[in-house]
């Protein structure tokens, strides 16, 4: 039945649904699992990376990327149409610099990445993005941002998110155990995000990548030994717990 209104994305059907965004929609949720968190001094992303071939250049594996000096983006999704957006951000973040000299906004150019995917849903001849982004950074007060955005071309802001594989679980995750006075360190911040990514990770701690951004400073990727060193943390923790529950002889 649905064959009849899936054939062109402007067509609605009739319970209401654009099906070809639907579809693209999956398309994020079979893409690997991202996470951010805010913290009370940086936003955190990471990643969860497929396996890459034996022979395959790793470096060329990349699911989080700065968009300007001061935005950093992770997705889950179609890679290729992820690079497609991430080349027309970066060329309005330096086009909004020359032509109002001043940075982009969060705000403004998860703005952008909305209305462009919007664009998308509406057009004979295109399909949606079939991608969903975290897009984490500071404006120029040094106020710290994360927002999301959805095929659809909808995003919101939010304290702690995931998109892709199994996000469902990872949100209800930091629902459950996301504390302001825990994030407001970088450390407390990382921690949050490497354990909940780790609850749906297939691979372990071996293809995660991390990115921490602060303001006026570099982006930060964690490297293997420092994701091991926060793995080992949270392993620690968890027996710990484990010991509390144990009743008592």
């Amino acid at each position: 039945m649905s064959s009849r209104y899936d054939r062109a994305v402007t067509i609605f059907s009739p319970d209401g649904h654009l099906l070809q965004v639907e579809y693209a929609q999956e398309a994020v949720r079979k893409g690997s699992t991202a996470v951010g968190v805010r913290g009370g001094s940086c936003v955190v992303l990471a990643v969860e990376k497929r396996s890459v071939a034996k022979l395959q250049e790793d470096r060329t594996v990349r699911k989080i990327c700065l968009l300007d000096q001061h935005i950093v983006m992770a997705f889950a999704g179609l890679t290729a149409d992820a690079r497609i957006l991430i080349n027309r951000a970066q060329v309005e973040c330096q086009s909004h610099r020359l032509n109002v000299e001043d940075q982009v906004t969060v705000e403004y150019i998860t703005r952008y990445i909305a209305q462009l995917k919007q664009k998308y849903t509406q057009s004979n001849g295109r399909r949606p993005f079939g991608i969903s982004c975290l897009i984490g950074g500071f404006d120029g007060d040094g106020t710290a941002h994360l927002y999301q955005t959805e095929p659809s071309g909808i995003f919101y802001e939010y304290k702690a998110n995931a998109t892709g594989r199994l996000s469902q679980t990872v949100r209800e995750y930091f629902e459950k155990y996301y504390r302001d006075e825990e994030v407001l360190s970088e450390q407390g911040a990382v921690k949050l995000a490497v354990r909940a990514l780790l609850l749906v990770a297939q691979t372990g701690q071996n293809n995660l990548e991390v990115a921490i951004m602060e303001h006026n400073k570099p982006l930060k990727m964690l490297d293997r030994a420092a994701i091991q060193a926060y793995v080992n943390i949270i392993e620690k923790e968890k027996e710990e717990e484990l010991e509390k529950k144990k009743p008592k002889k």
